[in-house]
């Protein structure tokens, strides 16, 4: 299928799927705008897609803020002259049992998977809808699907992704596309970050069997490469060995 170049917005680009999406979309000749809170990496992505002759820049994002995010959005716009698309895919998992009651980490899943999202969609739906078209890919997970010990709050703010994503699909009236990729278990950072030792203990058996990101950034190609009257709305990748 013959890709058509793009403006496009990815959030959450400093590692695991993010990364490999802007490896992905380069490769395929969109132009990109990479936002993450490590401007080291960042620099160090953007440098490798330029030099394999990719387009790309950066700007360190922290998508809880609405106003940098609508700042990194409109940065996108400045430098391509439009935004086709955003790939709100920041994301965060320090999973716990809920008796653990760690606030600070269910307040900071709910700032970066929810509010994150959000903020990306308010950065760029006015623009989209000025210019006519444009896509959001929105990345959930299995867990907008299914709830499992331990997850309780990331499963609920992965829900909360697939239904803003209908909701907005509904909203959109054939100008503005919006897909929901939602992977299973994924080789990432995210089960770097879980402090609480039973379920830190848990998500290394879990994760035993894990997709490659080029896998998720595969999907989120196929998603953007369709043409403009093809709205592909939901994908689901899980590893062909398991469930999960």
């Amino acid at each position: 299928m013959k890709n058509t170049p793009k403006a496009v917005a990815v959030t959450g680009a400093s590692s695991g799927i993010g990364e490999a999406t802007a490896r992905r979309l380069a490769a395929d000749g969109h132009r990109l705008l990479l936002g993450a809170r490590r401007a080291d990496r960042l620099a160090a992505l953007t440098a490798e897609i330029t030099a394999a002759g990719g387009t790309a820049a950066f700007r360190r994002l922290d998508v809880t803020d609405a106003t940098d995010t609508a700042e990194f959005v409109r940065a996108a716009q400045e430098l391509y002259g439009r935004v086709d698309a955003v790939v709100n895919n920041a994301g965060v998992m320090p999973l716990s049992p809920l008796e653990a009651l760690r606030i600070a980490e269910w307040d900071r899943m709910i700032d970066v998977n929810v509010r994150g999202v959000l903020h990306g969609i308010a950065a760029a739906l006015p623009l989209m809808r000025a210019q006519g078209s444009g896509h959001f890919v929105n990345v959930a997970s299995v867990g907008a699907y299914e709830v499992s010990p331990t997850a309780a709050v990331y499963c609920a703010t992965k829900y909360a992704v697939r239904a803003v994503s209908e909701g907005l699909r509904q909203e959109s009236a054939g100008d503005i596309r919006v897909t929901l990729v939602s992977p299973g278990v994924t080789e990432s950072e995210l089960a770097d970050h879980i402090a609480d030792p039973a379920a830190r203990k848990e998500m290394e058996s879990y994760r035993a069997v894990a997709l490659p990101a080029s896998a998720i950034a595969d999907a989120i190609a196929y998603a953007l490469a369709q043409p403009p009257e093809v709205d592909v709305n939901e994908i689901v990748v899980r590893p062909a060995a398991g469930v999960r």
